[in-house]
């Protein structure tokens, strides 16, 4: 009977500085690459051979999935990087201080924009391959999404376009494994776990607005063959 587990990756460098992150690439803090290694210890005693782990083609989704595989001594499996389980794009909130747009726009009206199913937060003005902040140059669209068609590319999303993003590698790729019977890894990110755990649970718009997924925190869920949610665990809850 086949496992699914679904890990937010570890702190990344904004997290950390409470910038939205979004769909530009920043690395994992130090905390946050202790955070995935702890992710792989916990998942030390489950058992689980995964057929697949899937991430996104962000470094932070990366660099965790690398070190959670390793501490499964599972670093040879196959990896599917997609832009599909990118986090949301922010819109004009990328890249800022999140308490900077909260005394600018106020703090429900910031809250809105993060949470709600389908409200959109004011779109970006382009699609840079880099952006910078504070001096330091970060990308952003770049080569990785070269074979993407560009009108796919998002300038702002919220819960429910992420979902929809998310929904074709859920039914192709991880669905499809687990139809198999196969264990699946998947390391991406808060808003696109949110719109997997809706996909998997069966969860309403209100209900996925007030999902919490913290970092570096394996969520389990074991099917039965019909695949049937048994069981769902968090560890290190």
């Amino acid at each position: 009977m086949p496992t699914l587990v679904l890990i937010r990756h570890g702190q990344s460098e904004w997290n950390q500085a409470n910038r939205f992150n979004g769909w530009i690439d920043t690395q994992l803090s130090e905390t946050g690459k202790k955070q995935a290694r702890e992710a792989g210890k916990l998942l030390q005693d489950q058992e689980l051979h995964f057929a697949r782990a899937y991430s996104s083609v962000l470094s932070r989704t990366i660099m965790t999935v690398n070190r959670v595989l390793e501490e499964l001594g599972q670093a040879y499996i196959p990896q599917v990087k997609t832009w599909r389980l990118n986090e949301r794009h922010y819109g004009i909130l990328q890249g800022e201080d999140k308490d900077v747009m909260r005394a600018k726009y106020g703090k429900e009206q910031v809250q809105t924009w993060r949470r709600s199913y389908s409200v959109l937060p004011p779109s970006s003005a382009g699609l840079s391959k880099t952006v910078t902040i504070d001096g330091r140059v970060y990308p952003a669209f770049d080569h990785r999404y070269a074979e993407v068609p560009y009108g796919l590319l998002p300038k702002s999303e919220n819960i429910q376009t992420t979902e929809a993003r998310v929904k074709p590698i859920f039914e192709e790729g991880i669905l499809a494994d687990l139809k198999q019977g196969k264990d699946v890894l998947v390391v991406a990110h808060g808003t696109s776990i949110r719109a997997l755990t809706k996909l998997v649970e069966g969860l309403t718009p209100e209900e996925v607005t007030k999902v919490e997924i913290p970092n570096g925190q394996p969520i389990l869920y074991d099917f039965s063959n019909d695949l049937t949610i048994k069981q769902k665990t968090v560890l290190g809850d």
